[in-house]
């Protein structure tokens, strides 16, 4: 193999492509025939196509040339590396091999491309067990579950796996059920006469027990707490001490900015995640730049030294304090002609203040069914659980300053059990930070 992939035409990709899938759709209704003559018209019209060689590799495969199969499908994938089939193919060949982690990291390029492939998050799954990873092998289940559109027949070959996969997610929730009641018991006990019907609705949504009907969270959906887009100014008071320092906040801003965009970090970074899509057109780019002074409960020290009147304004917030995913605290800069596409924070629990420092005309915000433009030192409060999305269509930056405050409908019991029941979930799956992607992009 010496010739280089990228010589097809785009023209006669799409061709093949048509026609390979058109291949697979004939053999899974078991019209082998049909199936075998589009394979050999698209081996015709193009015989190093990278499918079409996929599709070669796989023949090796079923004929039990294992170690072909695999020089081929490394070699399609050095030079064509964009195709999530060939990398699945890889992986299933990988897997015969018993080369499970290799398996595992093929599969992951492949899910890196097409982050919504069902039987791939399936094969996930099935991987992570191998290597003794239930828990993993879980939330991958639990993604090829929650990708299934409604109506959906699956494939003879596709259901005992879907049966199992659904097995897994109810055996992995019932140890989850009993590793949160474990470590959560002392909490309970501190507020036994107290009632927590609501934290109880709580803990059973977030094992999957219950649906939520209300606010969207993408992590923990707290029941009872009111579906408020834009919360009412006047219930929180100390904001008044925090605009008032608005031009002291964005005098700091002003100074930080003054050393280049270098200083500012995209807010979005994903490797690989299903949002990746969503988030594309945002993903390590500093069009959506912060500065942070904390975020997700890591400080930020030569930052906070550098803006001590921010700081000191930011001081008597009611910061929603849950180690390992909160509170933050940054600036905010959208670069012009931006866009943060519809999203949904992760909690309910909390909720998120912004104090605009720099608004051009043109930069909007919408929460919910509201939308309001940012007026440069007034402050408001909304909850992010709601699906919102913020533009700016002007031709000069915006810059906000973001904080996240605890929701004042909760009580000090719901507070402290919802913190305890957060950092255990995190304990659970071994990450105390941002666990299993649970703060995606919220402003």
């Amino acid at each position: 193999m010496d010739g280089d992939f990228d010589a097809y035409a785009f023209g006669k990709d799409k061709r093949i492509r048509s026609l390979i899938a058109a291949a697979k759709q004939s053999s899974e209704q078991g019209r082998q025939q049909e199936a075998e003559k589009l394979l050999r018209q698209a081996e015709m019209e193009a015989p190093r196509h990278p499918l079409v060689l996929n599709e070669i590799a796989m023949r090796m495969f079923v004929e039990n040339n294992i170690s072909g199969a695999r020089l081929l499908l490394e070699q399609i994938v050095k030079t064509a590396p964009a195709y999530p089939d060939i990398w699945f193919s890889l992986a299933a060949v990988l897997r015969k091999l018993d080369l499970i982690d290799e398996a595992l990291d093929a599969l992951e390029q492949s899910l890196a491309i097409n982050p919504h492939n069902i039987t791939a998050l399936l094969e996930k799954g099935a991987l992570e067990e191998l290597l003794d990873k239930p828990r993993a092998a879980a939330m991958s289940y639990r993604n090829a579950l929650q990708m299934i559109p409604p109506g959906f027949t699956p494939p003879p070959w596709m259901v005992p796996q879907l049966d199992h996969a659904r097995l897994a997610v109810d055996a992995n929730a019932r140890a989850l059920e009993t590793y949160i009641a474990e470590g959560l018991a002392h909490v309970r006990a501190r507020h036994a006469d107290e009632p927590l019907h609501r934290f109880d609705q709580c803990v059973d949504i977030m094992l999957q027990k219950r649906r939520a009907f209300r606010q969207q969270p993408t992590f923990m959906y707290f029941p009872e707490l009111p579906t408020i887009e834009f919360y009412d100014r006047a219930q929180f008071p100390w904001l008044d001490r925090i605009e008032a320092a608005t031009d002291d906040i964005r005098a700091e801003l002003l100074d930080v900015l003054s050393d280049g965009s270098g200083v500012l970090d995209p807010y979005v970074s994903h490797a690989d995640t299903l949002e990746v899509d969503r988030w594309r057109a945002l993903n390590n780019s500093r069009r959506w730049g912060v500065y942070s002074l904390w975020r997700e409960g890591v400080a930020f020290p030569e930052h906070i030294k550098r803006c001590p009147r921010t700081v000191a304004a930011l001081r008597d917030r009611p910061a929603w304090d849950v180690p390992g995913n909160g509170s933050t605290a940054l600036f905010s800069i959208l670069d012009a002609k931006s866009h943060i596409p519809p999203h949904t924070g992760p909690v309910n629990t909390r909720l998120v203040v912004h104090l605009p420092l720099i608004v051009p005309p043109g930069c909007r915000f919408r929460v919910g069914g509201q939308e309001r433009e940012w007026q440069p030192g007034k402050a408001f409060v909304f909850d992010d659980s709601i699906n919102h999305e913020a533009r700016n269509d002007s031709d000069l930056p915006r810059a906000v300053l973001i904080f996240d405050i605890w929701n004042p409908h909760l009580t000090t019991a719901e507070r402290e059990l919802s913190r305890a029941l957060t950092m255990r979930i995190g304990e659970y799956y071994g990450t105390m930070s941002n666990s299993q992607g649970m703060l995606a992009p919220q402003r």
